[in-house]
């Protein structure tokens, strides 16, 4: 089944963390540009809560199907509850602009699959811009890395302000780059309010503790 293109740009102000409708699985999107860490905090995620939780992945790329290979190699989930869509555009397009490839995709894994808990949505690499439609995902994190340097979470962007969490990511680099943390935690807070952030190193917790404490206050919630 194909859907109608969806316009809704995810940019309209909502509370952080919503809720998903209980006849489906909570649907989270992660996105973030290149190299910033995004498969391997999926990877994390899949390894932290495959024992609890009824997981699946949709992954995005532009002409390949990498990243959804590499969770599949690393036999994060069964091969079969990880979904690969290919783009063909620029990753924003297919995750805010003309989501029918990703909900199609969704709705058949969920069909095949379910019933789920919980289905992450990757994006392929993409900018400060990038973030998924309400329509698509009921929450986002979004993934910066430190060896973008300090200034980025100050730049802004819908990614990084409007996201239900912020993950700043490989602070074990920090140093090797010169990146400042205080820095960068507290230029992200100015610029996000209440929405929380984290700072996570893969390296020193592979589990992704705070990424997992915050993804299972979502399904408590009523």
């Amino acid at each position: 089944m194909r859907h109608e293109d969806h316009h809704d740009d995810g940019l309209e102000p909502r509370p952080s963390g919503s809720s998903t409708p209980r006849d489906r699985a909570l649907r989270i999107g992660v996105g973030g540009p290149v190299g910033s860490g995004k498969t391997a905090l999926v990877a994390a995620l899949c390894r932290a809560l495959s024992a609890s939780l009824r997981l699946g992945v949709v992954t995005n790329d532009i002409y390949t199907t990498e990243d959804a290979d590499f969770l599949r190699r690393h036999g994060v989930l069964p091969i079969e509850r990880i979904v690969a869509v290919e783009t063909g555009c620029c990753p924003h397009t297919a995750i805010r602009d003309d989501i029918a490839a990703n909900l199609d995709a969704l709705e058949q894994l969920e069909r095949r699959e379910g019933p789920l808990d919980v289905v992450l949505v990757e994006s392929g690499g993409d900018n400060l811009t990038a973030i998924f439609s309400t329509a698509l995902v009921d929450a986002q994190v979004f993934v910066l890395d430190v060896a973008g340097g300090d200034k980025v979470p100050r730049k802004g962007g819908p990614g990084v302000t409007r996201s239900d969490l912020l993950v700043i990511n490989k602070t074990d680099l920090a140093p090797l780059v010169g990146a400042d943390l205080e820095v960068m935690a507290a230029d992200a807070g100015r610029v996000r309010g209440e929405r929380p952030v984290v700072l996570l190193s893969l390296r020193e917790d592979p589990g992704a503790a705070p990424v997992v404490a915050w993804l299972t206050g979502l399904l408590a919630r009523p």
